[in-house]
């Protein structure tokens, strides 16, 4: 059985397929009124499943007519997200970040899901074995080679 942020993720995401735009507007406590959980959980779910890596655009207003506006964002060319991708990865990327980017390279159809897992393997922390923030930077290197190599032409 899928757990509550799964379900919440689903909804959010089916919502803004739907949208004309790919945009958004929720209040947080009507969410978790209809998922049956407290406010946090929301910020939880957008948080973590909502970040820039993943593709989408979050803002929030707080207060009592406050809302989170989720946006989809669209790649309008190859050039400007290998741009976008090199950029997200800098000198030195965690591995939990490196894999909110490949998530999203796969779901916008860079990578198979044979690529998906060896990429992910390569940048694993069990595989770069050293200490931080070494590790970070080695992760980068390896990564921003992986994306030139998707894009070259």
């Amino acid at each position: 059985m899928r757990n509550i942020s799964d379900i919440i993720e689903n909804f959010l995401k089916s919502i803004i397929e739907l949208s004309e735009d790919g945009v958004i507007e929720v209040q947080r406590s009507a969410l978790a009124e209809k998922f049956q959980c407290v406010p946090s959980q929301i910020n939880y779910v957008i948080s973590t499943r909502f970040s820039l890596e993943k593709g989408f655009l979050v803002e929030s207003k707080r207060g009592g007519g406050g809302y989170i506006r989720i946006k989809k964002l669209e790649i309008n060319s190859d050039d400007q997200f290998y741009e976008t991708l090199i950029n997200s990865i800098g000198e030195d990327i965690t591995q939990a970040t490196a894999v909110d980017l490949l998530d999203r390279l796969k779901e916008e159809q860079y990578l198979s899901n044979k690529e998906y897992r060896l990429v992910k393997a390569i940048i694993a922390r069990e595989v770069l074995d050293l200490p931080l923030p070494i590790r970070d930077k080695i992760r980068a290197n390896i990564f921003k080679a992986v994306i030139r190599i998707i894009f070259s032409k």
